[in-house]
């Protein structure tokens, strides 16, 4: 490789050989698939064949702006190439990383879809006993799908009225969360308990080690297939009902968060309940949350979702 120009494809192989084979890679599962989707729809095509020595940090700036993606989507392709550049640099194949110079913001244009307490409550109430219970759930704790899906029964802890979180699936494959601060333990609520009690009770899989919400057709061996539910299921229950915005298991998680602050819930706590792991100072100055503060923010959801004309105070 050393007697030839090195090219960005020839990067890409090695970086593919030696960060994202299952063998020796560290990352999850899901940011190898990231990764190479990232890599093989926009990077390669347009950046393939070119040498290293020869991008420049305002072209790829220019190419970025004609993408016709959302900023974080573009933000996160020039991580990728980031990540590439920073991979040649380790190995010696180039002495620096044009990418770091490219200016591209990962604010969002759009606002992201929240559900009112009253849509929510009403989406609970026409769904099936599965659906409902995962819809209550997923807006009653902003577990992502991948961690909404990775749970077991083993996970889910009555006596102390917490559930943790301690991994994830993606594509059917099981794997740990993707930071560390996604792995902390969340309150559960009573009302909560009692609807996993109440599936518990219809499901055929109880076992400590069974998923939560085991696939009858794969013999429990596998969760239900998120995107399958929420398309054919849960997404027309959501259209019958008159809410016509295009839904999606992160739209439980946004509403969550909104809720938290609807109620008032400190930021720290909101943090810690949403699990993030964020370097902002403005989060960074708060002191650590208690449980109990924890507790009490998301009962103050839960409440508006079971009873969705009660006061949000």
């Amino acid at each position: 490789m050393k007697n030839k120009p090195i090219t960005v494809v020839d990067v890409y192989n090695h970086f593919r050989q030696r960060e994202l084979s299952t063998e020796t890679s560290w990352r999850t599962y899901s940011t190898r698939k990231g990764y190479e989707g990232y890599l093989n729809k926009w990077v390669i095509p347009r950046w393939g064949e070119r040498t290293l020595a020869s991008i420049r940090a305002g072209e790829v700036e220019l190419w970025m702006r004609s993408l016709p993606l959302a900023r974080s989507t573009c933000a996160k392709i020039r991580n990728v190439m980031s990540v590439l550049f920073n991979h040649a640099i380790r190995h010696g194949l180039c002495g620096m990383n044009p990418i770091r110079l490219v200016r591209q913001s990962a604010k969002r244009k759009k606002i992201p879809l929240v559900l009112t307490p009253d849509e929510i409550h009403r989406l609970i109430a026409d769904l099936p006993l599965k659906e409902s219970t995962l819809v209550f759930l997923d807006a009653g704790t902003g577990l992502r799908m991948s961690e909404l899906f990775g749970l077991k029964w083993g996970d889910v802890r009555f006596q102390t009225g917490e559930i943790s979180v301690i991994r994830s699936i993606v594509m059917q494959v099981v794997g740990p969360c993707k930071m560390e601060a996604s792995q902390k333990p969340i309150p559960m609520d009573p009302c909560l308990a009692e609807a996993l009690v109440t599936w518990l009770e219809h499901s055929k899989y109880r076992s400590l080690e069974d998923w939560v919400f085991a696939s009858p057709k794969t013999l429990g061996r596998r969760p239900y297939w998120g995107q399958s539910l929420m398309r054919n299921v849960i997404r027309p229950t959501a259209v019958k009902l008159g809410i016509s915005r295009r839904i999606g298991w992160h739209t439980f998680r946004h509403s969550y968060s909104t809720l938290l602050r609807a109620t008032g819930a400190d930021i720290k706590v909101m943090q810690e309940l949403l699990r993030h792991a964020s370097a902002r100072v403005t989060l960074d100055t708060y002191t650590q949350a208690i449980t109990e503060q924890k507790r009490n923010a998301q009962s103050a959801v839960v409440k508006l979702l079971v009873a969705p004309g009660s006061s949000a105070n």
